[in-house]
């Protein structure tokens, strides 16, 4: 998995029960591959209009199946298995685009050459036939969410905070459906602050934003975005929340430290998410966070004191606490996306994104 962050690929190798009352998942290794600077630049600037887009978007996607490649080859090293030995490969891919309102999502990706490179089956393009669906092909973890971590005992809600945040709300009851939407930017403006500000890839331990003081004005200017009222199924990504729209906002604040923005910045994030929660999951005891926001503790606080002023006294956690770590969630999803798709299993949840009904997700290019 390379998600919206685009630092990186995150792999894992992921092993599934036979029978259900095993663990839902063991994770058998894991992996984590830097994207280089002029392969981060390259995907940056594919996520906007550009001249020789076809071209560039079919290198750079040349270009990630070498680096899943790598990825996959490092994996079965270091957990000394063969290629034989894996039933399959799912992969994501980079989304460049999203604009579920016109029909289309676009994940920069070349599984045939992934399949070719390591000989395995590779399954892909989970996205697009529940957007065929007239879904908008996101949040697709959700379904993930409720196979690993629902807990008959007590409502709880999963948190992905990548570039763009996203929740999952798991009831303690059967009878209630799932619910999961994108709440807003994750990491993705604060990450784009630090680099414009400090040259930084991200505000490790949330430390910049913790040496500044929150614009209650500018909050109050950012969350006027339609988007945050919007009732669910919805999703996002950088398509809306840019610098452009950052830009925008911060012109008529001109007097704001670059580190008070930082920090209202991380506001916007935890505000949205934590509004979000409240709305829809009030009954909630505990908050499980996964993602790259779940390794910012400014960020984590500023969320657990979210929830807290908006009267939910819920414990806010990493997913650690449930078995998995944060950083392997989005990547065993996906494996579990998968899974679904060699077992000729839907993979969506239509009341969450939004499509006419279930459907199998993913396609097959066989290793050989």
């Amino acid at each position: 998995m390379s998600g919206t962050s685009l630092d990186g690929v995150d792999g894992v190798i992921a092993a599934f029960p036979s029978t259900p009352t095993q663990h839902p998942v063991t994770t058998l290794g894991s992996a984590y591959m830097p994207f280089s600077a002029p392969l981060r630049q390259e995907l940056m600037a594919l996520q906007s209009p550009g001249a020789n887009e076809i071209e560039r978007e079919a290198l750079v996607a040349n270009t990630l199946a070498t680096h899943y490649a790598a990825c996959v080859e490092r994996l079965l090293a270091d957990a000394g298995l063969r290629p034989d030995q894996i039933r399959a490969i799912g992969v994501h891919g980079q989304t460049i685009r999203h604009r579920p309102e016109l029909g289309f999502t676009r994940q920069a990706n070349n599984p045939a050459l992934l399949a070719e490179l390591t000989g395995i089956d590779v399954i892909a393009d989970f996205r697009s036939r529940d957007i065929a669906a007239g879904g908008q092909g996101a949040p697709l973890v959700p379904a993930f969410h409720q196979a690993v971590f629902a807990d008959p005992q007590q409502t709880r809600v999963v948190v992905n905070i990548g570039g763009i945040a996203n929740i999952s709300v798991l009831h303690s009851h059967a009878s209630c459906d799932v619910i999961g939407f994108d709440t807003g930017p994750g990491n993705v403006l604060m990450d784009l602050w630090i680099k414009r500000h400090q040259g930084k890839d991200y505000d490790a331990n949330g430390q910049w934003a913790a040496s500044g003081q929150q614009s209650q004005a500018l909050l109050d200017a950012l969350c006027k975005e339609d988007y945050f009222a919007a009732p669910p199924p919805k999703s996002t990504g950088r398509d809306l929340f840019h610098a452009a729209w950052l830009d925008k906002h911060l012109a008529s604040f001109p007097q704001i430290s670059s580190a008070d923005v930082q920090a209202t910045l991380a506001a916007l994030t935890a505000n949205t998410i934590a509004d979000a929660i409240a709305r829809h999951a009030a009954d909630v005891k505990t908050v499980n966070v996964c993602g790259g926001g779940a390794y910012n503790p400014y960020l984590m606080l500023q969320l657990a004191q979210g929830l807290q002023a908006r009267g939910l006294t819920a414990t806010v956690q990493s997913t650690e606490a449930l078995g998995i770590a944060p950083n392997h969630v989005e990547a065993i999803a996906f494996a579990w996306l998968a899974l679904r798709f060699d077992q000729r299993l839907p993979g969506n949840l239509p009341l969450v994104t939004g499509a006419r009904d279930f459907r199998i997700l993913g396609a097959l290019y066989p290793g050989s």
